[in-house]
């Protein structure tokens, strides 16, 4: 079994972040585009507007990625994180490195002051939620997601 580390990404990481979220892009049935996926991560990095976490293998293979975005809950007046995306490679699944992401993400906003993380995932992808229900997640069985696409 390989041993899976997680550390904050930095900009000599964006090769491999590139690829990452091309590839979580994917999964999610858009089509490959590498240089949107570089310019994405690399805007988000330069104006510090997420965090991204790396996962690697104990040869420093990249095993995936989470990112998240500081942001507020008006109720709670305190900051919180949205767990935006998170991907691990096929080949790295079941080894440990999305339970590894999470329990990083939760560690970066605890010392960040955030006194919750947010997140949604598509009703399809059990792997997930049970990787976020054995985490003490619990599911919103109260509000509903909404979301309309503007016009460019």
């Amino acid at each position: 079994m390989k041993n899976i580390t997680t550390r904050l990404a930095t900009l000599d990481d964006i090769d491999q972040l590139a690829a990452l979220f091309d590839a979580y892009r994917q999964f999610y049935e858009l089509p490959p585009d590498l240089a949107l996926a570089r310019q994405y991560i690399l805007d988000r990095m330069l104006g510090n507007e997420s965090v991204l976490i790396l996962a690697e293998d104990e040869t420093g293979a990249p095993a995936g990625f989470c990112q998240m975005y500081p942001t507020f809950c008006s109720l709670a007046a305190a900051p919180i994180y949205a767990l935006y995306d998170l991907f691990v490679l096929p080949e790295a699944r079941h080894l440990g490195a999305g339970r590894a992401l999470m329990l990083a993400a939760e560690a970066h906003a605890l010392r960040n002051g955030a006194v919750r993380l947010d997140l949604t995932t598509a009703k399809t992808n059990l792997p997930a939620q049970c990787l976020y229900s054995g985490l003490g997640w619990k599911r919103d069985d109260i509000f509903y997601a909404y979301s309309k696409t503007l016009a460019a």
